[in-house]
């Protein structure tokens, strides 16, 4: 990618004067920091609206030109040092682990074709919606979007509405479903490896989790059947017939993809003092490990599966490659945004911080709730989690005992709240790409908001009562 090669270019220009280099506070950076960042938010936002054939060509450029609108005067104000140090520590810290976790995962799954003539109906959708909710906490929300998103829509592909189809399947297979377990999420990962019990949060959040899906199923159900009844709802003719009874083709990738989950979690369990120091980044070799093992396995499965199942999946790399476009300018323009962040009570946020803990220094579920699932529906949830994960002592074993209200409130936050938006959550950026890949005609990005304004929200509403 052109974005990439310029990023390594300007990397190697400033490696000399790494060693000059300082960690930027925070505390110190202006608001404007931020602008770069909510620029290109706002692009993925209205430019496909106003100028969508020219968003279609050019979305790359356009990214890359916010990420250097921060980069370059980044590099003029605190020294070409900083600016590399920053930009090698997004690459190898974050988005390169990043991109290849989700490579593999949408390898892996573009792999397994669910064959058999399956006929859209609301009992038949709302059962592959609840499947996928299961499946996210054991698998990845991601590999279960991947996994389960193609067969969605080519069982409803003579439907004439399908949007709602996928606006749901965001909802609740790519991120609600993910809430139970550290394989669910990377926020609960991140937690997992700070030293947070691995079934903690299935024992203390499992009825907010079972609640939310509950609701949202029955009212994916609801909808629907609306849509399903509606005169002209359907075409004549199934437009994918197959005449073949339920199975499975690529059934080495479900291996493969068990291989996937492993590695993840072996970079989690495996301790090892080997780290590697790459231009003032730290990379540990268990992290190396799984990031080759995922590139073994993605170049297996993609050796492996017959062309027959990619075409019938209809696999093809332009979602990837979108998805790696866009999240390579929202991970650099980011650094600035999460700095400020973690800068905490005496950083540009720090009244967001504050709000989080009451007059006499004890912390507000409810609030940490709120704070964290609004910043994560806009912001990187992982870093997010780790932010207030910190400022509520950041002692796993005080907040999984007497601060355990705040730390499933912080951990539903992080998850539940990725679906208010497009790039709340990786997976919801990918779904959208495949399904309008295949046809689906998906609402803009404010568009989308009006879905989760007018289902999540309310439902948000109710868990703080209830349970925060």
């Amino acid at each position: 990618m052109k974005f990439l090669r310029r990023c390594a270019l300007l990397a190697l220009l400033v490696l000399p004067t790494l060693a000059r280099a300082a960690d930027i506070d925070g505390a110190t950076l202006a608001l404007w920091w931020g602008v770069p960042f909510a620029g290109l938010l706002l692009s993925i936002a209205l430019v496909p609206l106003v100028a969508p054939i020219f968003w279609h060509h050019h979305y790359g450029k356009v990214t890359a030109a916010w990420g250097l609108a921060f980069l370059v005067p980044f590099a003029l104000v605190f020294g070409g040092g900083a600016a590399g140090v920053s930009l090698v520590h997004a690459l190898l810290a974050e988005y390169v682990p990043f991109v290849i976790l989700l490579t593999a995962l949408f390898t892996v799954a573009g792999g397994i074709y669910i064959r058999g003539n399956l006929h859209g109906n609301p009992l038949l959708n709302t059962g592959i919606l609840a499947i996928g909710a299961v499946l996210a906490s054991f698998m990845g929300t991601t590999g279960a979007s991947m996994l389960l998103i193609r067969p969605l829509i080519r069982a409803n592909d003579n439907r004439v509405h399908k949007a709602h189809l996928v606006v749901f399947f965001i909802f609740i297979v790519s991120n609600a479903g993910g809430s139970l377990t550290p394989l669910g999420d990377p926020p609960l990962f991140l937690g997992f490896l700070k030293g947070v019990d691995f079934f903690w949060t299935v024992s203390h959040i499992f009825p907010e989790t079972l609640f939310l899906v509950g609701a949202l199923l029955a009212l994916f159900f609801a909808i629907d059947s609306w849509f399903f009844h509606k005169s002209g709802e359907t075409v004549a003719a199934d437009p994918t017939p197959d005449t073949r009874g339920i199975g499975f083709d690529g059934k080495v990738n479900f291996a493969l993809l068990g291989v996937v989950v492993g590695l993840v979690l072996l970079s989690g369990f495996w301790k090892s003092s080997v780290v590697f120091n790459i231009a003032g980044t730290e990379v540990g070799l268990p992290g190396v490990v799984r990031d080759i093992g995922l590139l073994v396995v993605t170049g297996i499965s993609l050796w492996l599966t017959p062309a027959r199942v990619h075409d019938a999946n209809q696999f093809g790399w332009a979602p990837m490659q979108e998805v790696a476009k866009l999240f390579a300018g929202i991970f650099l323009t980011i650094i600035p945004v999460i700095a400020m962040l973690k800068a905490g009570v005496s950083g540009p946020f720090g009244g967001i911080v504050s709000a989080v803990t009451g007059p006499d220094g004890a912390p507000l579920p409810a609030m940490y709730f709120w704070a964290t699932g609004v910043l994560s529906s806009f912001l990187d949830n992982a870093p997010t989690y780790l932010v207030f994960f910190n400022t509520a002592g950041g002692d796993p074993a005080a907040l999984m005992t007497t601060l355990a209200p705040t730390l499933a409130a912080i951990s539903a936050g992080a998850v539940f709240m990725g679906a208010n938006t497009y790039i709340g959550n990786a997976p919801n950026l990918m779904v959208k790409a495949i399904a309008e890949d295949r046809g689906v005609k998906m609402p803009s990005f404010f568009g989308y908001m009006l879905w989760s304004g007018g289902i999540l929200v309310p439902l948000f509403i109710l868990i703080t009562f209830i349970w925060f």
